[in-house]
């Protein structure tokens, strides 16, 4: 009989509890996407333009993404508890300095560089744990989980909007820094993987998941590999693209206020937190081939609305872009659930942080060519044509690549 325990409880029931643990971390780490509140008030606090306002989020984001696969490697090494213990500090140290930076080159550092770190050392960690515990429920666990990095905006935006009306802009990075390492850091005390051998009751792995490691084509000698990261550079690439532009093209195309705008922001956050679990269950439900599949269609449908949206066009603005970002929010799902079910999952926590440099390639392009196109064509429509080419094209690579790469591919996939 099974007696391992969790939280004083049975390990089937305190499980669940490891669920809202992560969807706190990570609503912590989530507060990157709250960047654009901080802005305006940079801009004229540091004389700087728009474009240089920009740099910190960028940075961050390709410093989260290069670093998710360096500590990938020291989950197993050194516990879960270590690992987001040290991610939470260094997070909150990049917040810290933010304080005190004098000019966007040092702030680029602090919060881009250090902070992006903290959020690279611990984002993975919450998932990992999550996926360990939920083998029976993979998809919908790690969905669950990760909705706290896409909700976080709903959350944070008007938090440190009001710190910023209240204490100034150094101020807000100082309360938010040291809030983020007392609630991380009392999280990771928390946080464990489950004993080797534990299974929630009554699952049995299929065929597929249980097959012994030399039946399976190391990761980087898989074709499924390259393909889920083209896959995921499309999907992160769209969405962040979008995120980057959703208020300036309510403004510019579709003539909206801009306060109006700005709450329409809000409303995608949600979507962008749905997409999460949704797409968790779709692909525990039907493969991960097939979910980003569907998501591809989405986001098709989104863009061919999108080149033909006009000022006015409220209704279009809006399904389409709640669709750009549940489209965004479901590859946070699809890909973490995907390397799970392609790859030996013994080794998620560093496959995973490989598959997520995907993540920072197609952050640094979607935020950056959606700008260009602007600057070119003095409109964002001919943006939407690229991602509507670039949807088609995931659709084929999902179609043909995104399937299990072993001897028993052909039964599993």
């Amino acid at each position: 009989m099974d007696e391992t325990k969790v939280f004083g409880m049975p390990a089937e029931k305190g499980r669940w509890l490891f669920v809202p643990l992560g969807i706190i971390v990570l609503l912590c780490l989530g507060t990157v996407y709250s960047w654009s509140i901080f802005r305006k008030p940079l801009e004229k606090l540091l004389n700087i333009g728009a474009t240089d306002s920009l740099l910190p989020f960028t940075v961050l984001l390709v410093v989260f993404a290069v670093l998710m696969p360096i500590t990938g490697f020291f989950i197993d090494k050194y516990g879960s508890r270590t690992v987001t213990a040290v991610g939470g500090v260094v997070t909150g140290i990049g917040y810290i300095l933010s304080a005190f930076a004098p000019n966007i080159s040092v702030l680029v550092f602090t919060y881009g560089i250090i902070a992006g770190a903290g959020v690279g050392i611990a984002y993975g960690v919450p998932l990992a744990v999550a996926a360990k515990w939920f083998t029976d429920k993979k998809g919908l666990a790690v969905g669950l989980t990760v909705i706290g990095f896409g909700l976080s905006p709903l959350i944070t935006a008007p938090i440190a909007k009001h710190l910023i009306d209240t204490y100034q802009v150094p101020q807000t990075f100082l309360i938010l820094g040291i809030a983020f390492t007392l609630i991380i850091l009392a999280i990771s005390t928390t946080l464990k993987t489950p004993p080797t051998g534990w299974k929630p009751a009554g699952f049995t792995a299929s065929q597929s998941a249980t097959m012994v490691n030399s039946d399976r084509i190391p990761m980087m000698q898989s074709s499924s590999f390259y393909g889920l990261w083209v896959c995921y550079t499309i999907g992160t690439f769209v969405g962040l693209g979008a995120i980057g532009i959703s208020s300036p093209v309510a403004q510019e195309i579709i003539k909206l206020d801009a306060g109006t705008a700005a709450a329409t922001v809000s409303l995608f956050a949600v979507f962008n937190g749905l997409g999460r679990p949704i797409f968790g269950w779709v692909t525990d439900r039907f493969k991960p081939k097939y979910a980003a599949i569907a998501n591809y269609i989405l986001i098709l449908i989104a863009s061919i609305m999108m080149t033909q949206a006009g000022a006015g066009q409220v209704v279009t603005y809006i399904i389409a872009f709640c669709l750009f970002w549940l489209s965004l929010g479901g590859w946070l799902a699809i890909a973490p659930t995907a390397t799970l079910t392609l790859f030996d999952p013994t080794n998620y926590a560093k496959n995973y942080g490989i598959v997520f440099t995907a993540y920072g390639v197609g952050a640094f392009f979607g935020t950056i060519v959606a700008g260009k196109i602007r600057d070119t064509f003095g409109s964002y429509t001919n943006a939407f044509y690229i991602t509507g080419i670039l949807a088609i094209v995931g659709i084929i690579t999902a179609a043909f690549v995104l399937k299990p790469s072993s001897r028993l591919a052909s039964e599993a996939g």
